[in-house]
């Protein structure tokens, strides 16, 4: 009797021990993983989470989620020494900068915009985070700060307590975005979309590019980000090649990013966002912005 139920207890370690492994290797447990998570859900797991507002900080000002810390890519952003706008900050700077907001490449970090004034920022604190190596999981709040809103939630105003500072290890992850020179080396083996206006569509744009504004990632009041279903079917009716790299730009990489993580959300793989965009292009021999 002994035996058998050491045998039994022995079966069921090893069962609970396969079973830890299969969470562990799952999908959901992937390095950086990106998700939605709805303002209901954040409302009830703030304690897990660091929350980052992707809108200007005059936005964050006036009122955002308790706890928000702010980062907008217009603080952390800059004009390079070409005279590119837009550029992201070096990574070390922008490691030190979540570092000193409390966040290390293993925090849980929700981040949220309102696709309005942050103009997609939201997308582009996402990509930076996965750009730089995230290892934790990765949210956006589903509708925003609009969303947000919308569920009754309270906001706050002011500042945010200090956090703690951490020391962000970056492991960069060079393939999510691509320099101009690798783009007019690689063109004909890419996709490349044009998430602009159809003015600067008009002026100017990458020779052979398909054009869907960014604004068509995302539907309904809330500006929720187009769901799996109908991103692919957006995709598929622009005639984009699913097997072909898919580089997104825009002006300097904001909306385009936006477009980035609508299309990682689908789970499409080859996502690249174009971070220099059209100031990049247009600034380098060759990129003479031609239709």
């Amino acid at each position: 009797m002994t035996g058998k139920k050491t045998r039994g207890t022995i079966f069921r370690s090893l069962l609970a021990a396969a079973f830890a492994m299969a969470i562990s290797l799952s999908p959901a447990s992937a390095a950086g993983e990106l998700q939605l998570i709805t303002p209901e859900l954040l409302q009830r797991e703030k304690s897990r989470w660091i929350i980052l507002d992707a809108r200007p900080k005059t936005e964050w000002s006036v009122g955002h989620i308790p706890e928000a810390r702010s980062f907008s890519w217009e603080d952390y952003t800059r004009t390079d020494e070409l005279g590119i706008p837009f550029r992201p900050l070096p990574p070390a700077e922008l490691a030190a900068a979540l570092g000193s907001l409390g966040i290390d490449e293993r925090s849980h970090v929700v981040v949220y915009g309102d696709a309005d004034s942050s103009w997609g920022g939201e997308g582009w604190t996402i990509w930076i985070l996965s750009w730089l190596g995230h290892q934790g999981p990765i949210r956006l709040l589903d509708g925003g700060i609009q969303g947000w809103r919308q569920g009754g939630f309270p906001l706050s105003v002011g500042d945010t307590e200090p956090a703690a500072s951490l020391t962000y290890a970056l492991s960069l992850q060079p393939q999510h975005d691509i320099t101009t020179e690798d783009l007019m080396a690689r063109q004909e083996s890419l996709t490349l979309v044009d998430v602009r206006s159809p003015l600067e569509w008009l002026k100017e744009r990458i020779p052979g590019a398909v054009r869907i504004p960014w604004s068509d990632f995302y539907e309904g009041p809330c500006r929720s980000p187009l769901s799996p279903e109908k991103m692919k079917r957006l995709m598929a009716d622009k005639g984009i090649d699913p097997g072909k790299p898919v580089v997104f730009y825009c002006t300097g990489g904001v909306r385009s990013a936006y477009a980035w993580m609508v299309h990682q959300l689908a789970g499409f793989t080859g996502g690249i966002n174009y971070e220099g965009g059209m100031e990049d292009w247009l600034r380098r021999p060759g990129g003479d912005g031609s239709r």
